[in-house]
């Protein structure tokens, strides 16, 4: 049918993934993904480079999907038994962790710090 009125989810394709809602599951592994698509793009960030995709540039993500990413990367690590423990081998975790803390750093960096007083001579 196509568009059928103006609201966000007023239109078949909009409509087919609010039902598909239902169904979904919490999915570690495609948040994991699209933070390393946002960190891509933050100061320290490596670039994406895998052959599954995407074949165009991603366009650049609003800066407060950072925190997003961020808070979501913060829940998988500290999941032990998560999505990840399923088909990491014991020995690879620590490196699958590595990863996640290498993108929480990208994500999150740390405040510059300063001085809160100027040394007097």
């Amino acid at each position: 049918m196509g568009t059928w009125d103006t609201g966000p989810f007023d239109n078949d394709t909009a409509a087919d993934f609010a039902n598909a809602l239902d169904n979904a599951e919490p999915e570690a592994d495609e948040a994991v993904a699209a933070a390393a698509l946002i960190a891509a793009q933050c100061p320290e960030g490596e670039p994406v480079d895998t052959p599954y995709g995407p074949e165009t540039p991603m366009p650049m993500f609003p800066t407060d999907l950072r925190e997003l990413a961020d808070e979501a990367v913060a829940c998988i690590a500290g999941d032990d038994a998560g999505s990840a423990s399923h088909w990491v081998a014991q020995e690879d975790w620590k490196q699958r962790r590595a990863m996640l803390t290498r993108l929480r750093a990208v994500l999150a960096p740390p405040p510059p710090s300063f001085a809160l007083f100027e040394a007097q001579p």
